[in-house]
């Protein structure tokens, strides 16, 4: 394996973009360079990250020879367009979810990335938590039994009054579905990456709980606008995007799910939960107790395994980097998943199998979408078909 420290270009600096930056710092790799809205917005970034490059424009970027891999951190809109640019320049890619922001769009980038021979990742990174490895080796294992149920919700309060605003609001910039594809995607991805069962038909109700919300004249970044706003002017803007959503799901063997997905649910902040039940145990999840893994017994004690990675399956420990006792969060997650993605960069056989998700996962994630807003127009189980 190569051991050449890989030079980043990141697109985007809202919320996500600096995420990204930080993990990829902390696993050695320099960020170059970055681009934003505006070239002055890239360049006040980058004085602040200590960032050299400031591209007046993702042209700019994917031309620059120093560019071994682009981190697409940008609206929902530029995906697809940035990503082919990327990969016909000859670079490696890591593009936020969702991939893009159609099936066929994302089907094509599959194809793309196929005969590009790069490495091609979409963001799912919440699976980089410790102890969802440890869930999945358990699942993998047999130990659960068969499974027949997995349910859950991700909540979240960001966007419960009238004026919370964010660009994911937008149709033409975040995509038809908002809450299903911003933090439901997350949930969908995540069972599946844990009981290697793929989704195979869904029953969707999608609301908006508030078709009119206050857009201040000025950009605010996603969360910050829990902050309050000093901006006293505000126009109102019909959405149409779903703030909440209910989901029940067929999977590949038979068992059932069911999701609930909320950005309107007072009090809670970033709640990802799961629980996958089998025959023999259960395994359950909440992503505000991140060390914490549950496990569900009919004939003994329950037990909660708290992350350690001395105690911990192969898999889990190869994604901690600390030992029990000390908390790895969100911004882990982002190190470990551009961890695993550079070291493949690195070793250089990209004909081996990933152990990162995929621009195939993404696609995945956007024909489960499809499906779902077929669903809930039609009031009708609807098959994924994949």
């Amino acid at each position: 394996m190569s051991h050449k420290k890989l030079k980043v270009g990141v697109a985007g600096l809202g919320f996500i973009g600096p995420a990204h930056i930080e993990g990829i710092r902390r696993i050695g790799d320099e960020v170059v360079g970055v681009v934003g809205i505006t070239q002055d917005e890239a360049r006040k970034r980058a004085d602040e990250l200590f960032i050299e490059k400031a591209y007046a424009s993702y042209d700019e970027m994917i031309a620059d020879p120093d560019i071994d891999v682009v981190h697409i951190c940008s609206p929902n809109y530029l995906h697809y367009s940035q990503a082919v640019q990327a990969i016909k320049a000859g670079k490696h890619v890591v593009c936020e979810k969702p991939l893009t922001v159609t099936a066929e769009q994302s089907a094509e980038l599959v194809e793309l990335a196929k005969a590009s021979k790069l490495a091609c990742a979409v963001n799912y990174n919440l699976r980089y938590y410790p102890v969802n490895h440890e869930a999945r080796a358990i699942a993998r294992s047999g130990e659960l039994g068969k499974i027949h149920a997995i349910h859950g919700a991700y909540l979240q309060d960001w966007l419960l009054y009238p004026t919370d605003w964010n660009w994911r609001l937008l149709t033409k910039e975040g995509g038809v579905l908002c809450a299903v594809a911003d933090i439901g995607s997350h949930w969908m991805d995540m069972v599946m990456f844990i009981t290697g069962l793929k989704i195979t038909e869904v029953m969707a109700d999608l609301g908006t709980s508030i078709p009119v919300r206050k857009r201040p004249l000025g950009e605010v970044q996603t969360f910050v606008g829990k902050l309050g706003s000093n901006e006293p002017a505000y126009e109102e803007v019909p959405v149409t995007g779903d703030d909440y959503a209910h989901l029940l799901f067929h999977f590949e063997n038979g068992a059932k799910g069911s999701l609930v997905v909320s950005q309107v649910a007072a009090g809670r902040k970033n709640t990802l939960r799961y629980e996958v039940d089998g025959s023999q145990s259960s395994v359950a999840w909440n992503s505000e107790r991140p060390d914490e893994l549950w496990r569900g017994y009919r004939d003994r004690y329950n037990a909660v395994l708290t992350k350690d990675p001395s105690l911990m399956q192969p898999d889990a420990r190869a994604v901690a980097s600390y030992p029990g006792g000390h908390t790895e969060g969100f911004p882990d997650t982002f190190k470990q998943l551009a961890r695993k993605v550079h070291e493949y960069i690195r070793a250089g056989d990209f004909s081996a199998e990933a152990d990162f998700p995929t621009f195939e996962d993404g696609h995945r994630a956007l024909v489960v979408e499809e499906a779902i807003l077929a669903s809930a127009k039609n009031r009708q189980w609807v098959s994924v078909s994949l």
